[in-house]
């Protein structure tokens, strides 16, 4: 069952290349040569069914599930893929999408929902499950071919749904089966296929294949989708956008300002100048170590201000995390247009916005999902920002882009460095920020991070850093009482930051830390270690 539309040679449009830049706001990233459109219905998994596919080489963009035929189609789709959600179909408010995704010609996916929806779009029947799916499932496969091709006959599957396709449209076959649901897979010969099950999830045996199969034998995608390909396409992209305008970037100190910077250095040259704000919310010893990399690696002018002092100030007897980040967000503005005023004429400011950050920050293109924090550099912005952004990063998750990093010749000391949030430790201290309250995170932090290293557990972990507390307790230290705070450890394994569990670490490395913690640093006297996933906790404490 394969339907692959004629496709005449490629060029990317103007306003495809702005899709790319991120400006503001940004609509998205620049289509590569095959492209997978996935339509979010709500599902907690559609992020997921983006990643598995780029996972296997193919780009996958993520877009609302009543997203305009034209911004859809802007995107030159291979395929269509339908999101998992909680509605039921047959409701009169369930979601819809417009009909030309299914009028089009280009293959359609439907996954759970998104198989109901296309059942009953195509003329036929679902109802409420008699029986509910939720878990494993076995599937046994009725056509070894097509999505199916070299999947066992009888494969584990993840169900998820408490309805059921009860009568298949007209022109539909029964591809799979389970003992509960008769219609688990099925498909026409226009390339519309509908699985009741998520093949995105790890706990689908064989879903990352079906997912390539759809890719590749149904939608006829050439796996191109690479580090390379990308540093191609946004090279061009940021070149065209740009002209012979000047660019400055903000570096946080984190890797994906860097791998910003060094992207746009390549495109640009000497049209960009990046600027590094110190902002008194480092780590130990931060800003030293990421001026000496940046000036050993990327070919960019960098000027270094400090505004510590500002930043303390803007942010004294502040609470609210949320109050927080707007502040750091626009302070961090002011000082660029500051230094954008010292240079001359600067039209563009370039972020090292990712995926995540504009997920989580409910922007414009995510108008279906709940807001779950503001990140600085996204809901954090001022509304009467002088400059357009360039942000081509804004539609990858982290993984990809330590592996641009890579590609694009940064040290690995660099790349695979921890996530370090936009805020800095103003976010791991709960409550107000202070001189004191940072230096003893400040230690406290370089402790965490020392114990973990020195176990060479660093690249097994996505995140780990201690948390400053507003709780105090009482302890005895050489038989005096003392009054001190309570330092949480954190640490997390994740593939992107969607979602992550906590790291079970060795009980001897934990002891270290909490001796180290109490002995070192005399404010402190007891130690926490959270043992709490995402969700239904966000890896961050604010």
């Amino acid at each position: 069952m394969t339907n692959r539309p004629e496709r005449t040679g490629r060029h990317i449009p103007e306003e495809t290349l702005e899709h790319a830049l991120g400006e503001h706001p940004s609509p998205g990233p620049p289509a590569p040569q095959d492209t997978i459109v996935v339509l979010d219905f709500g599902s907690q998994y559609s992020r997921l069914i983006a990643r598995r596919i780029r996972e296997i080489k193919v780009y996958c963009e993520l877009l609302p599930h009543n997203a305009p035929w034209e911004q859809i189609a802007s995107l030159n789709p291979r395929g269509i893929i339908l999101s998992g959600g909680p509605a039921s179909v047959y409701d009169p408010a369930a979601p819809r999408c417009v009909p030309e995704v299914f009028t089009s010609g280009i293959p359609l996916l439907g996954i759970c929902y998104g198989m109901q929806l296309l059942t009953l779009e195509s003329g036929g029947q679902v109802a409420p499950a008699t029986s509910r799916e939720y878990g494993p499932a076995e599937l046994h496969i009725l056509d070894a071919g097509g999505i199916f091709r070299d999947v066992p006959p009888v494969t584990r599957v993840w169900m998820s749904h408490g309805d059921r396709v009860e009568r298949l449209p007209e022109g539909f076959q029964v591809l799979g089966r389970t003992d509960n649901s008769p219609f688990a897979a099925a498909g026409n010969d226009h390339g519309h296929i509908g699985l009741l099950f998520h093949p995105e999830v790890a706990h689908t045996e064989a879903g990352r294949q079906i997912l390539e199969n759809f890719a590749r034998d149904v939608c006829g995608c050439s796996l191109t989708w690479t580090p390379g390909a990308f540093i191609e396409e946004s090279v061009a992209a940021i070149r065209a956008r740009v002209g012979k305008g000047r660019v400055l970037c903000a570096l946080s100190g984190g890797v994906d300002s860097a791998v910003a910077a060094a992207l746009i250095a390549r495109a640009v040259g000497d049209q960009l100048t990046c600027v590094f704000v110190d902002n008194g919310l480092l780590r130990r010893q931060e800003a030293e170590s990421l001026i000496a990399v940046f000036e050993q690696h990327v070919p960019a002018k960098l000027v270094h201000v400090d505004a510590s002092s500002r930043f303390l100030c803007s942010l004294e007897g502040v609470t609210d995390p949320e109050e927080k980040r707007r502040l750091i967000g626009h302070e961090f503005i002011r000082v660029f247009e500051e230094e954008a005023r010292r240079l001359g004429d600067v039209g563009f400011l370039a972020q090292g916005t990712l995926y995540p950050d504009v997920i989580e920050s409910t922007s414009h293109d995510t108008t279906a999902a709940a807001k779950i924090k503001t990140h600085h550099n996204v809901g954090g912005l001022p509304p009467d920002l002088r400059f357009a952004l360039v942000e081509p990063l804004r539609y990858l998750f982290k993984d990809e882009v330590r592996r641009v990093g890579v590609e694009l010749g940064l040290p690995e000391s660099l790349v695979w460095r921890q996530p370090f949030p936009g805020p800095g430790l103003a976010v791991r201290i709960i409550g107000a920020v202070d001189s004191e309250r940072l230096a003893v995170l400040r230690e406290a932090d370089a402790i965490v991070r020392e114990e973990i290293e020195a176990a060479g557990l660093g690249r097994d972990l996505w995140q780990y850093f201690a948390v400053l507390t507003p709780l105090q307790s009482v302890g005895v230290m050489g038989d005096y009482r003392t009054y001190g705070y309570v330092v949480a450890v954190r640490a997390v394994t994740s593939d992107d930051a969607m979602t992550a569990d906590w790291a079970r670490l060795p009980n001897d490395v934990l002891a270290r830390m909490s001796q180290r913690l109490v002995n070192e640093i005399p404010a402190v006297n007891r130690v926490v270690y959270d043992i709490t996933s995402k969700p239904p906790s966000t890896i961050e404490w604010e």
